[in-house]
Parts: C-alpha cells; sequence; structure tokens
C-alpha cells in the first residue's frame, strides 16, 4: 500500500467526492454540450466591439495618424498605455504555468488553462498597438532584421523599441507551445468521447495521434518542464524591455532605474486580476466551483495584495527620489505635473485602485468574498490602466518651453481602437470556452487522489490511527 500524503489540514484542491470519470465529465460535459443564450449574447457583444475596432483602425490606416489626438508635446498617448497594459495582463499566465510548476505548486492546476489562454490573447491584442502607431502599417516588416536589398537598412540594435518586438514575439511562441502541448492529453480525451465524424476528426487532428502511452507522458513531462524553464525568464524579462522603452530616455518620469521590478511587479498584479475577473464569471456559469475553490481564489488574492504592495512601495520610492535628488526637473514632474497639475486626478486615481484599495485582502474574510474578490479585480485593473497613463502622458505633457506644454484626450479613433481589442479578446476566449476545455483535466487528475476532498476525507482516517495499526493494514493490503 503505498501513498503520498499531504496533510488534512491544508484545503482540497477539488471539492466533493470525485472520481477520475467524473472529473472529466465535470469539465468535458460544457464543451459537447450546446452553448447557451449567455454564450451567444457574450459572443455577440464581442464581435461587435471587435467590428468597431476594425472600422477605427481602418479609419486611422486610411487619414493617417493625426486622427489620433497625439501632437508634439504628447507623442506616446492611449495607444502606447494600452500596448503596456496589454502586456501586463498577459503576464499571470505564464506565471502561473511556468513559475508555479517549478515551485510544485498544486493548486495552479484549477487556474493555469485559462490564465495561459488569456496571456495568448492579452499579447495578440497588445502586439497591434505598436504596429498601428506606425502610421505606415505596410512598412511594419522593417522591424524584422534580415538581409535586404534596401542599402542595406538595418533595424537599430541599440533601441529598446527593438529589443521589444524580439521579447514580445518570443514570449508569444513559448507561451503558445506551453499551452498548446498541455491541451494535448485533454484534446484526445474529448476526441475519444466525439459522438460525430467531424468532431472525431477534428479533435484528433488536434491532439496529433495522443495515445496516452507511457512514452507520451514522459515526453510530455519533460516538454512542460523545458518550456517552464524558458517561459520563468521571460516572465521577467519581457516587461522589463517593456519598461526601457522607458527607463532608457532622458525624460523626467521615466529614466528611472527602478522601473524593471517595478513594472514585472505592476505586471503581474494586473494578470492575476484579470484572471480573477474571468474565472470568477467562468466558475459560475459553467458550474466549475468544485475546481476553481476559495482556496484558488484566496491564493491568488495573496498575490495580489503581495505585488500590489510592491508596486505601493515603488510609486513611494519615485517620490521619495524626485525629492531627494534634488533635480528641480524630476522634482517637478512629480509633484507638479503628476501629483497635481491638470492630469493630477490621473495620479489620484492610480493611487486609490493599486495601493489603498488591495489593502483589504490583508483580512481572510475578504480574500474568501467572492462579490469582493470580483470588484477588486476590475478597480486593480482600472488602476494599471491609469499607471500607464500616468507614466506616459503626465511626463510628457509639461515640456521645458511653455509653448510646448498641452493637453491630452483621446479622438475616437484611439478609444475604438482600444474597445476592438476588447473585442478581440473576449471573441478568443468565448471560443476558447466552448471549444477548448478550460481546466486542464489531466493536470486535475494528477492532484486529485492527494487533494480531492473526498481523497483527503479517508487521510483522516489514518492520521488517527496508531503507526502499529496503520503498518499491520498496509501489510494486509498487499
Amino acid at each position: 500500500m503505498q501513498l503520498k500524503y499531504e496533510s488534512t489540514l491544508r484545503e482540497p484542491l477539488v471539492d466533493g467526492v470525485k472520481d477520475y470519470h467524473q472529473v472529466t465529465e465535470d469539465i468535458v460535459r460544457p464543451i459537447e454540450a450546446k452553448p447557451g443564450k449567455m454564450w451567444y449574447v457574450g459572443f455577440a457583444l464581442s464581435v461587435i466591439l471587435l467590428l468597431f475596432g476594425v472600422f477605427s483602425v481602418f479609419w486611422e490606416v486610411y487619414f493617417g495618424i493625426g486622427v489620433w489626438n497625439l501632437n508634439k508635446t504628447i507623442g506616446w498617448g492611449w495607444d502606447i498605455t494600452n500596448f503596456v497594459w496589454w502586456v501586463g495582463i498577459g503576464h499571470a499566465g505564464t506565471l502561473i504555468s511556468a513559475i508555479l510548476l517549478l515551485f510544485r505548486q498544486g493548486w495552479r492546476t484549477g487556474v493555469n488553462r485559462a490564465a495561459e489562454a488569456m496571456t495568448i490573447f492579452a499579447v495578440m491584442c497588445a502586439g497591434q498597438f505598436p504596429i498601428f502607431h506606425m502610421g505606415r502599417v505596410w512598412m511594419a516588416f522593417f522591424v524584422l532584421p534580415y538581409p535586404n536589398t534596401r542599402g542595406p537598412l538595418w533595424v537599430n540594435f541599440n533601441s529598446p523599441l527593438l529589443w521589444d518586438v524580439f521579447a514580445i514575439s518570443t514570449y508569444f511562441t513559448v507561451s503558445l507551445l506551453f499551452w498548446y502541448s498541455g491541451l494535448l492529453p485533454d484534446f484526445a480525451t474529448v476526441r475519444d468521447r466525439a459522438k460525430t465524424k467531424l468532431r472525431k476528426l477534428l479533435y484528433g487532428i488536434a491532439s496529433f495521434g495522443w495515445t496516452g502511452s507511457t512514452k507520451h507522458w514522459q515526453r510530455h513531462e519533460a516538454l512542460s518542464l523545458v518550456l517552464a524553464g524558458l517561459s520563468t525568464p521571460l516572465v521577467l524579462s519581457v516587461h522589463t524591455i517593456v519598461s526601457f522603452d522607458f527607463a532608457t530616455s532622458v525624460i523626467p518620469g521615466w529614466h528611472t532605474t527602478i522601473f524593471p521590478p517595478y513594472f514585472v511587479a505592476g505586471a503581474i498584479f494586473s494578470g492575476f486580476a484579470m484572471v480573477q475577473t474571468l474565472l470568477i464569471i467562468c466558475r459560475k456559469i459553467m458550474g466549475l466551483e468544485e475546481y476553481i475553490t476559495m482556496g484558488h481564489i484566496e491564493a491568488m488574492n495573496k498575490v495580489i495584495v503581495l505585488t500590489g504592495s510592491i508596486v505601493g512601495v515603488a510609486y513611494l520610492t519615485e517620490l521619495f527620489m524626485a525629492w531627494y535628488g534634488a533635480s528641480q526637473y524630476e522634482f517637478a514632474t512629480f509633484y507638479k505635473y503628476r501629483a497635481a497639475g491638470p492630469l493630477g486626478w490621473s495620479y489620484w486615481i492610480m493611487m486609490t485602485c493599486n495601493v489603498i484599495t488591495p489593502q483589504v485582502f490583508w483580512f481572510r474574510k475578504m480574500r474568501r468574498n467572492i462579490m469582493v474578490t470580483f470588484i477588486m479585480s476590475i478597480i486593480v485593473n482600472i488602476g494599471m490602466w491609469f499607471e500607464r497613463f500616468v507614466i506616459i502622458c503626465t511626463s510628457l505633457y509639461r515640456d521645458y518651453l511653455p509653448s510646448s506644454w498641452a493637453y491630452y484626450r483621446p479622438s475616437w479613433p484611439e478609444i475604438g481602437f482600444y474597445v476592438g481589442t476588447f473585442g478581440l479578446f473576449f471573441t478568443c476566449f468565448f471560443l476558447f470556452s466552448k471549444y477548448f476545455p478550460v481546466i486542464a483535466v489531466a493536470e486535475i487528475k494528477s492532484i486529485l487522489k492527494t487533494s480531492g476532498e473526498s481523497f483527503k476525507n479517508k487521510m483522516t482516517g489514518y492520521e488517527e490511527e496508531s503507526i502499529e495499526k496503520f503498518e499491520h493494514d498496509a501489510h494486509h493490503a498487499h
């Protein structure tokens, strides 16, 4: 009799009386059933937003970048704000799937699949902003360094904007591989349960002939570890390189060495908030409360309060260094034009949403309250959007010459582009939740016997037995 022991004091990761078949039924059934009315309503709204975004982008490409309210002082506005925001949202997925896999955290299994999907969709949204910001979008391939007949015209390898291209394309590729390799066993499960020939064929192609043999599992485990190893530095490097877009410049408010860790913490902060927003809705609509438990939600809230506190320390460090550094330009940027000034309201929205409100998660009752968590996850992402807006716009809108001073408000094509990326994100997420298992079936099964509620209840009996009786029972079980 062999037992992998987990203390009964630790909260179960799968609630209810479950066996392997029941796990498959619960997670795969929503894919096999017809989608409900709410799914169609949500999907239709997402497609409408996406089409409005496509129209806004067409308008900008046709009439030129002048339709955006950018000017000689504020050269980056909503576009780069939204780019950094979407890249940040994509961070939680890789952190959950890669770093928590390496640390063998069992609670990742309930949330990793949806978080990884969210990463891919968020990076797809983010990548569009710099491309269309080029103005002449048909020249976008110029950012790729390849031998050419244009002079030869090479990219500027010293520019952090080029590093962005490399970092984000690598991040997207590795995240996609990680997500898809994890889906293979689950696609095979859906294939084997398929009732129609077309369904069997499509899921059969998607599963790459997975049979569940020992060799397949061995290669799957090895690949997961290799991709986790590759992804871990990417989690840290991608937003570090995004922060270099600002930190390597000489503009007061941007050229600061605190940006890399501050951006990474902020990215994980906003990413986990978005995971909470999506999964709280998913678990309710798809009836997955027994797999995405209060334990999962509390664990993610702990990460949110930690990263939120790091971000808060970074804000205060910036204010302190602007005063202590004795640079009048830096001081003016932070105290006259950021914390005060015409755009000062955005700074205080950022401070309230990112630093003050997440402190409610120090209380266990709040961490385990669904409504509080859902509202907080939305507040955090509003705050993180304002953080990017504050960094970009309040550092630019006041220049050395008063004649260059400007105020910034977005035009409708800028707002439409941003709204359109929400449409793309949710269109992809609705399709994902309909055709792909939202929770990793194979990974839930791997922790079921150690962390499932019914199995942990059996362990309670063993805990209360004497060692002699336990050894006697184990001996006779053989």
